[in-house]
């Protein structure tokens, strides 16, 4: 079963494990001149996991939170990517990137982090149609090609009732809405989204399936015809069902010591092989890119707008308690403050726009499903002058069955990601900048 991935509630405390304090590791914080580059050396362990001295000892030093962690760094395949900022004489971003257990090919579901490539796409596709008169706010209508599929008319969330782009996009980055993302998936069609993304670098990419709702493979193959209409109800672009021949790598991936299926426990791993999978490194370099198109070649760059990469920031930065449309402001309930943002808020039901640092903005997109916890994040605090990234993943299934709806978010994940977001900010606290950050262009006039 899938799951939109961000109502889960926070348990408070500190993950079990060892609360004695061993000896003391000081991390060196790095001399901001030294030279920076994108990416440093890490150390190679023996089982091929990249992992840096400066997370494992931020993670001695703070054993009440991670001693548990790292004891289970294999079992819950936790990885761990921070890439530190320091800015020149002329504002230019430096970027040096730190690694935790991070490999490739350990496999980990991706869940809802998918959508964010998947937005990106949506917008550099229309601007590849832009001769036919259509962008992010021209009205997009879904038609249903054979009984798999099903029809968009109208949206009830917009002030008007019409479907667009621009819409879908909001709900995925403020609420990560699944229907959203597969109505995006069916315009940009499952064949344009895997070459796009394998010709910008991401070449172990694999973007297989709308999400939510269960398909077979071949149906997840085929996407929607689409119409754009203009104010009159004309057609300006209109995209006929697609149909994916492309065949890819073949994977072994699977997850859990058993698995539920049609209710019933069956022995042995679940096959995730016809299942999304994009790693974390390719998620955390996607993430850059759109921050800092500047510091990635440019073949790595999505085909957008100046224009288009200031939405989708705003929106990855608002909370949903600031939305009048979609309305989400009006069911604080169900869309509280802090619903989605777990790296440094934990995903806190009980915190008000009033109690979250103001201060404080957290351009992310996570996700959760199977057992899996992701958060890929930009995080800013505009009066300390602080900016960084961070990203992590972890697998919070402690009776090994996966697709059982019985995972350890609350206990395990989210405290994990509320305290690797508050240290990992603490130390940015301390690190010496010669330089602060010009923030301005970070900052974004709200909805509400």
């Amino acid at each position: 079963m899938f799951h939109t991935g961000c109502a889960y509630l926070l348990v408070f405390g500190a993950l079990s494990g060892g609360c004695s304090s061993p000896k003391k590791v000081i991390t060196k914080v790095p001399n901001a001149d030294s030279p920076v580059v994108a990416v440093i050396t890490p150390v190679i362990l023996p089982d091929s996991a990249k992992t840096d001295a400066l997370l494992e000892n931020l993670f001695k030093e703070n054993p009440v939170y991670f001693d548990s962690i790292t004891a289970h760094k294999k079992d819950w395949n936790v990885q761990v990517i921070y890439t530190s900022i320091d800015r020149g004489q002329n504002g230019v971003p430096k970027l040096k990137n730190y690694y935790f257990n991070v490999d490739p090919g350990n496999y980990f579901y991706p869940a809802s982090t998918v959508k964010l490539p998947i937005a990106l796409l949506a917008l550099q596709k229309l601007n590849e149609l832009k001769e036919k008169g259509i962008d992010r706010n021209t009205t997009m209508i879904t038609e249903a090609g054979n009984s798999t599929q099903t029809p968009v008319y109208n949206d009830p969330a917009t002030p008007d009732g019409r479907p667009t782009i621009a819409q879908y996009i909001k709900k995925i980055l403020m609420v990560s809405d699944n229907d959203a993302y597969n109505r995006l998936y069916e315009f940009l069609g499952q064949e344009y989204i895997n070459n796009e993304l394998h010709k910008k670098g991401y070449s172990d990419v694999q973007i297989l399936h709308r999400l939510e709702i269960s398909l077979p493979a071949e149906a997840n193959r085929q996407t929607n015809p689409i119409k754009f209409l203009n104010s009159a109800g004309n057609i300006l672009y209109e995209q006929g069902m697609q149909t994916n021949t492309a065949q890819y790598d073949i994977r072994h991936d699977s997850l859990g010591k058993s698995f539920m299926k049609e209710g019933k426990l069956e022995d042995g791993p679940m096959d995730f092989s016809k299942k999304n999978r994009i790693s974390l490194e390719d998620l955390h370099n996607i993430l850059i890119s759109l921050v800092f198109p500047e510091r990635v070649t440019a073949s790595q760059r999505f085909n957008i707008t100046e224009d288009d990469r200031q939405f989708v920031l705003k929106y990855m930065s608002q909370l949903p308690t600031e939305s009048t449309y979609p309305p989400y402001s009006a069911d604080t309930a169900t869309y509280f403050p802090a619903y989605c943002k777990f790296l440094l808020l934990g995903g806190d039901p009980a915190a008000t726009l009033k109690s979250l640092p103001g201060n404080i903005r957290i351009f992310n997109k996570p996700g959760d499903a199977y057992g899996q916890m992701l958060d890929v994040a930009y995080i800013v605090d505009y009066e300390k002058g602080i900016e960084f990234f961070l990203s992590a993943v972890i697998y919070c299934n402690s009776d090994g069955i996966v697709n059982d709806d019985t995972y350890d978010y609350k206990t395990i994940g989210l405290p994990f990601m509320k305290n690797l977001g508050k240290v990992i900010y603490d130390y940015e606290v301390k690190r010496p900048k010669k330089i602060l950050p010009d923030l301005s262009g970070f900052k974004f006039n709200y909805d509400k």
